[in-house]
């Protein structure tokens, strides 16, 4: 698992094991949108990405602390994927005349316009909505694939028998005792495709720790995901961050948000409107109007948030508003 700096060490007492103490430090910070952190693992400055005359992602600064779950929230379109994607290499920004030059770092290590093999091998490793287990192999399989320095990639330690003998058995053992720490140890040789919903995203999350990453970016790792296997995966991504790896993640479910999370930054038509400690994040009015306009009153974390009778009276809002745009066009 990756190592905590010495900075971060000094910084924060007890990091990363004490939340309490974690939150102490961040507490401290102004919770403005690009707020510079006390040891921050990534750096984002300037990344803009255009599609036709729609702009997706507009971020000027962002800083995500080390050793810390931060959430990146937002409301449907808001560009969150939009901006996973450009972090990790499977998008590039876009280029426009006279605006400043795209930037980010992670580690002090420079990823603009870097792809997204050179990203995972610099310890930034991603997962997606949908979950992308290859399902005509087993579970096992699965998990050697995420593997960092297989034998096969290097000519030399291919040709020497006990050189990749070694390494593949090393790999095997890392794999069996992620699957066990998942409790996907029985599932060994099933066939991936085989696994439920929930199974193939705690699958996803296990095998992008092969590759022993800093920083691990999960996109809405409960979606689809079975009430009865949450629990478990919170626990896991909890544990990341307990062992000293960052995680950044998407996510819809507030109550989770607040749950786990020791920072939350908002995203609304691409920008950053919002940081802060989950608590304050989640009563801001303008974070509650980006996501429902006038229901500024309400706490995203709150128990009740979306009841059934606050989603009728949501969409009884639209269906007026729907009925008045009809009789002003038919006058």
């Amino acid at each position: 698992m990756s190592s905590i700096s010495d900075s971060a060490q000094q910084t924060i007492p007890g990091y990363p094991y004490d939340r309490e103490a974690l939150r102490s430090t961040l507490r401290t910070l102004d919770q403005t949108p690009g707020v510079s952190k006390p040891d921050a693992i990534l750096t984002v400055d300037n990344i803009e990405r255009k599609f036709g005359g729609m702009t997706a992602v507009d971020v000027k600064h962002l800083e995500v602390q080390r050793g810390a779950i931060t959430a990146l929230i937002g409301p449907n379109g808001a560009g969150k994927t939009t901006f996973f994607n450009l972090l990790t290499g499977f998008d590039h920004p876009s280029k426009t005349s006279g605006a400043p030059q795209a930037q980010w770092s992670f580690e002090g290590q420079s990823l603009g316009r870097t792809n997204a093999t050179k990203v995972a091998r610099a310890g930034m490793i991603r997962t997606f909505q949908l979950t992308k287990a290859l399902s005509r192999m087993t579970v096992l399989e699965n998990m050697l694939v995420g593997a960092r320095d297989q034998p096969g990639e290097n000519l030399f330690v291919g040709l020497i028998k006990p050189l990749w003998i070694k390494r593949e058995r090393e790999n095997i053992e890392r794999a069996e005792e992620l699957l066990r720490r998942f409790k996907l140890d029985a599932k060994r040789d099933d066939m991936a495709g085989s696994l439920s919903g929930g199974q193939k995203k705690l699958l996803e999350m296990a095998r992008a720790l092969m590759a022993n990453p800093s920083m691990i970016m999960l996109d809405e790792p409960m979606a689809g995901v079975n009430p009865a296997l949450t629990q478990s995966l919170l626990d896991h991504i909890q544990m990341l961050r307990d062992e000293g790896t960052t995680v950044l993640f998407v996510e819809h479910d507030m109550h989770m948000v607040r749950h786990i999370s020791d920072w939350v930054v908002v995203m609304a038509q691409g920008q950053l409107i919002a940081e802060g400690l989950p608590e304050d994040v989640m009563g801001s009015e303008a974070v509650v109007d980006a996501y429902l306009g006038a229901h500024h009153d309400r706490d995203l974390g709150d128990d009740d948030m979306l009841t059934t009778g606050l989603m009728r009276a949501i969409e009884s809002e639209i269906a007026d508003e729907v009925a008045q745009d009809d009789a002003e066009e038919a006058r």
